[in-house]
């Protein structure tokens, strides 16, 4: 079993997260390229390379929100999602006020079947397929790119 298959912290210490911590939940989208698997990377409003991330949304399981949120910024319209998160990061959420806050980002994984050209945020959003090693080196987020490290 690879790492991509099991829970990112199984046999790894789980730290201890900051109580203020706000919850959000980040989607993994896989594919298949030719040199191995390929990281669906989308660039944030602050124009940093990140996976699609956001908030839990009442009436749907993390999961379920995780798979919205490659829709909405990433136009992913068909992929199955695990029903557990693959891992998780800690990162800072940047207001436009110059406020901060402390987010825990539960991750969960995509397999990717189908995009589309047309979805909510395709004009504010870029987005590209990257293999594994070169989406590691693309994202700036400390808590991502351990992320995507311990899944190589």
């Amino acid at each position: 079993m690879s790492n991509l298959d099991r829970s990112f912290w199984t046999g790894h210490a789980v730290p201890i997260l900051d109580p203020t911590a706000i919850m959000q939940v980040g989607a993994l989208c896989l594919r298949e390229g030719k040199a191995g698997k390929e990281v669906l990377l989308v660039k944030s409003s602050r124009g940093r390379w990140i996976i699609p991330k956001g908030w839990p949304m009442t009436g749907h399981t993390d999961a379920e929100a995780a798979k919205i949120e490659a829709w909405e910024e990433a136009g992913l319209h068909k992929g199955k999602v695990s029903k557990a998160p693959i891992g998780g990061y800690v990162t800072k959420k940047r207001y436009d006020d110059g406020r901060n806050a402390t987010c825990h980002v539960s991750v969960y994984r995509i397999d990717a079947k189908e995009m589309t050209s047309t979805y909510p945020e395709a004009s504010l959003r870029k987005r590209k397929w990257l293999p594994l090693n070169e989406a590691t080196r693309t994202v700036d987020d400390a808590g991502l790119k351990a992320l995507l490290k311990a899944l190589r």
